[in-house]
């Protein structure tokens, strides 16, 4: 026993002796055999050849993941991947997979790896789960990171709530995000459709994770996707965000046309501002609430959740034709209420610029009631604007211009002398009688 003792710590030595020299590095890969690694999901081939791991697609098969054995929590993980022009594919991690949940079917954050003209490669998919959480259109100059027909290194770094992505060492994702402290990691093939031939390859290399002596990195170098309610990270600091809302009062916000936060229809609850439904048997007397202050150009970001069937808006550029009245994101539950079928062309539904231009989003970047959606108007000094929804651009235009003129002469605006072109605007949050949640109002000035 005792002798079985001292070679299990001499090996620990040695491990930790190599891990000190490689600078805290250990190889997930021993470049042999899947030893570490199990099969989950789907039935996609995986082997090893010639010192890489070989991921095989198949027909008639969902997602399958090659997992570590190991969950890990905080890391920074390195890795190299060659994956043929057509296929998607992605690299899990902090990653669940439990009997008990969805049958075991893996869940949580991916690394994407996108060959496509979509070029979304080193975004953060949340697979299963939430869906896209930061897409490259928030960081364009990342969309040429990938290359085609070549080996593409990967890294990612998890430490604390703080998640980024680098790919060939160009910056691409950071989400900050608390809802899986720690899980698998795990290498995807993705399932193919019934007309795609399967034996599609992707290979991964150089395999390695880091565990201690880690450091967030805070640098301000890309656009932050932050999912903890109501903070500021140091990066978006320095960027030049603040808050809106605290999570706690009604500072900064008062009635339209008042200079008093209502009594009424709206109230703090949980971290959010929450209007209030008013109903027959429970009428509230609810009005439109501003900030105290006003902006020029701006980038605003939101988070907003509604209740079945719920209507209400964040409105800009608003005082041409009353204090209510301006340009709108519109927020809507599109399957519910009947303002989704009204106006030209569906321009009054969700995210949409309100009875003037529809927002051109797909279904699958829309949360439904209940869940939360994240908004984003970017407003630039040369009139340009922007409407996002979920870190997508769904809406374009420019203010004053004659397509813009156009539009306002066919819409309910029509009678409103230089709608929408006040040059300062508080932000207004509508009472629309509905109940309706936001959080994580923020703004920079542009």
């Amino acid at each position: 026993m005792r002798k079985i003792q001292l070679s299990l710590l001499l090996v620990l030595v040695a491990i930790a002796v190599s891990a000190k020299s490689n600078g805290g590095w250990q190889s997930l890969f021993n470049g042999k055999d899947l030893t570490g690694w199990h099969q989950l999901n789907g039935k996609a081939d995986y082997k090893v050849e010639n010192g890489e791991i070989v991921g095989t697609t198949v027909s008639n098969t969902p997602n399958s993941f090659l997992a570590t054995d190991k969950e890990y929590s905080d890391f920074i993980l390195e890795l190299d991947l060659f994956v043929a022009n057509d296929m998607n594919s992605g690299i899990q991690f902090r990653s669940i997979s439990k009997p008990e949940v969805m049958n075991g079917r893996v869940h949580g954050y991916q690394c994407e790896v996108d060959p496509s003209t979509r070029a979304w490669s080193g975004g953060i998919y949340d697979e299963a789960r939430r869906g896209w959480l930061y897409t490259n259109e928030l960081n364009p100059a990342a969309k040429a990171a990938f290359k085609l027909n070549q080996w593409n290194k990967y890294r990612i770094e998890c430490i604390g709530s703080s998640i980024r992505t680098w790919l060939n060492g160009v910056p691409v994702a950071y989400v900050l995000d608390n809802t899986t402290p720690s899980g698998l990691i795990a290498l995807q093939v993705h399932s193919i459709g019934a007309t795609d031939q399967p034996g599609k390859q992707i290979k991964w290399k150089n395999i390695r994770i880091k565990t201690t002596g880690l450091k967030a990195t805070e640098k301000a170098d890309v656009f932050v996707v932050n999912l903890l309610p109501n903070t500021l990270s140091k990066a978006e600091k320095e960027q030049g965000w603040k808050m809106l809302f605290d999570g706690q009062t009604t500072k900064g916000w008062k009635a339209v046309n008042k200079d008093q936060f209502p009594a009424e229809g709206w109230k703090v609850e949980e971290q959010t501002l929450m209007a209030v439904a008013s109903r027959p048997e429970a009428q509230v007397k609810g009005v439109d609430i501003v900030t105290e202050e006003k902006f020029t150009a701006f980038d605003l970001q939101f988070e907003f959740n509604f209740a079945e069937g719920a209507n209400s808006g964040v409105k800009y550029y608003i005082g041409n034709g009353g204090a209510s009245v301006g340009l709108e994101y519109q927020v809507l539950d599109d399957k519910k209420h009947p303002d989704a079928k009204m106006g030209i062309d569906g321009n009054r539904t969700m995210s949409s610029l309100y009875d003037l231009i529809k927002a051109d989003k797909q279904d699958r970047f829309t949360k439904p009631a209940g869940e939360w959606n994240r908004g984003r108007i970017v407003a630039t000094a040369d009139n340009r604007i922007e409407h996002w929804l979920n870190g997508v651009k769904v809406v374009e235009f420019v203010r004053g211009s004659e397509p813009f003129k156009e539009l306002v002469a066919k819409s309910k605006f029509k009678d409103f002398k230089d709608f929408g072109m006040v040059e300062q605007t508080p932000i207004l949050l509508q009472y629309h009688n509905d109940q309706v949640k936001f959080r994580s109002i923020k703004i920079k000035n542009l």
